[in-house]
């Protein structure tokens, strides 16, 4: 069989694109001896790997390109999105078996649940924060029901139209699609879309052998990203837990910015002592650390899927995060005795969910090794691809 990905995005191809989304699903379907390479737009970079296929853009939108790669099928990393829907109909004519990836919560439109679209739209436009958040929200609120309904969600109903599988990556934003499919195209529509993750590495696992586990806490993200990752909440959390618990150790991992290497010099020296900030890891360094980590901390405002989450899953790792419409996938990341979601999406509400989940840890209510088998069957590069050709007819 030859099983493509592809993404119509010009992003980097090197081993980075490779470890995650596209690049990654790839790899698990080469794992499972099928023919695949990864396809994007653009000129070839130096980094590229041998197994990527730079093409141009105007072929993506062809028929006859796609016609002549004799593929069984192709899994389209576009997020169901207007702008490249002739890509998916030159897929769908060509008699390719296309699965479109959907990577998002599922609140795309009003018409997926008004409400949550409603909260979600507050919560990507900053909530409030300032007059500047104000205006983009009511801004997005505007577009929305206008633009959207009348164009945006047309449109992306004829992108998903052509689909022989909406692949939805948690089963929260599967029923949010649901709910639109059967308003763009009933029921036919609707019953195209299935649960499927991204996909994580197999190196992120725990076994019988691996080491124990440390009472430990890790956090991955891009710090510099505070509307998303919102670091001075991680800041503010983690000072409290430290004061907490008196043997409780830290890592963070991700870009250092001036503000968090502020926030540890300013725990003084018996606190800083137990708190690392480690900067940028390689993959193994990563999952190491994991694998010595009992909880996996998000202090994240919103995450369409949360690879990182997922990583840490397949490591032994329990999870922590806000409760939010924005924050679906950890609602499946912690529903195999595998982490508890805050009660409010406050401070406070964080750090009683944290001490909570250290307390189930002491208490013997939380097994690595069952945690990693749940999660590596599930999100595993081989698992994915395995699922996906399943589908296949």
């Amino acid at each position: 069989m030859r099983f493509f990905t592809c993404t119509p995005v010009a992003f980097g191809g090197g081993p980075d694109f490779f470890a995650r989304d596209s690049g990654l699903l790839c790899r698990g379907f080469q794992a499972l001896g099928i023919e695949s390479r990864a396809v994007m737009p653009g000129d070839r970079k130096p980094e590229d790997e041998e197994d990527l296929i730079r093409t141009d853009y105007s072929n993506l939108e062809s028929v006859e390109w796609w016609k002549s790669q004799k593929l069984d099928g192709v899994v389209l990393y576009a997020w169901g999105s207007p702008r490249y829907r002739k890509i998916a109909k030159a897929i769908h004519q060509a008699g390719i078996f296309l699965v479109l990836n959907q990577d998002n919560g599922g609140l795309i439109s009003p018409l997926a649940g008004f409400v949550g679209w409603w909260k979600e739209q507050w919560i990507l436009s900053g909530a409030g924060k300032d007059l500047v958040a104000w205006c983009i929200f009511v801004k997005r609120v505007f577009f929305g029901l206008t633009i959207g309904l009348c164009i945006t969600d047309p449109l992306r109903a004829a992108h998903l139209e052509q689909g022989d599988v909406i692949a939805c990556v948690s089963p929260t934003a599967a029923n949010h699609y649901r709910k639109l499919c059967r308003i763009y195209g009933g029921s036919e529509l609707a019953g195209k879309i299935t649960v499927l993750p991204h996909a994580v590495e197999p190196i992120f696992q725990y076994r019988a052998e691996s080491p124990a586990k440390q009472k430990q806490i890790v956090c991955v993200g891009r710090w510099q990203d505070r509307l998303q990752k919102r670091p001075k909440m991680m800041q503010e959390v983690l000072g409290q837990i430290l004061q907490r618990e008196s043997d409780l150790l830290i890592e963070i991992i991700g870009e250092q910015t001036v503000e968090l290497t502020a926030w540890h010099e300013s725990l003084g020296r018996t606190l800083k002592s137990r708190v690392i900030l480690r900067g940028k890891v390689d993959r193994k360094q990563l999952a190491m650390i994991l694998k010595h980590s009992q909880i996996f901390y998000s202090p994240s405002a919103f995450e369409s899927f949360g690879i990182a989450g997922g990583e840490a899953l397949c490591s032994g790792c329990s999870v922590v995060a806000g409760r939010s419409v924005s924050m679906g996938s950890f609602e499946w990341f912690v529903s195999e005795k595998s982490g508890v979601l805050t009660s409010f999406d406050t401070i406070k509400g964080h750090v009683e969910a944290l001490s909570e989940e250290i307390m189930k840890w002491q208490n013997g209510y939380r097994n690595p090794r069952e945690i990693s088998k749940v999660w590596s069957d599930r999100l595993h590069t081989d698992k994915v691809a395995m699922q996906i050709l399943k589908m296949h007819p």
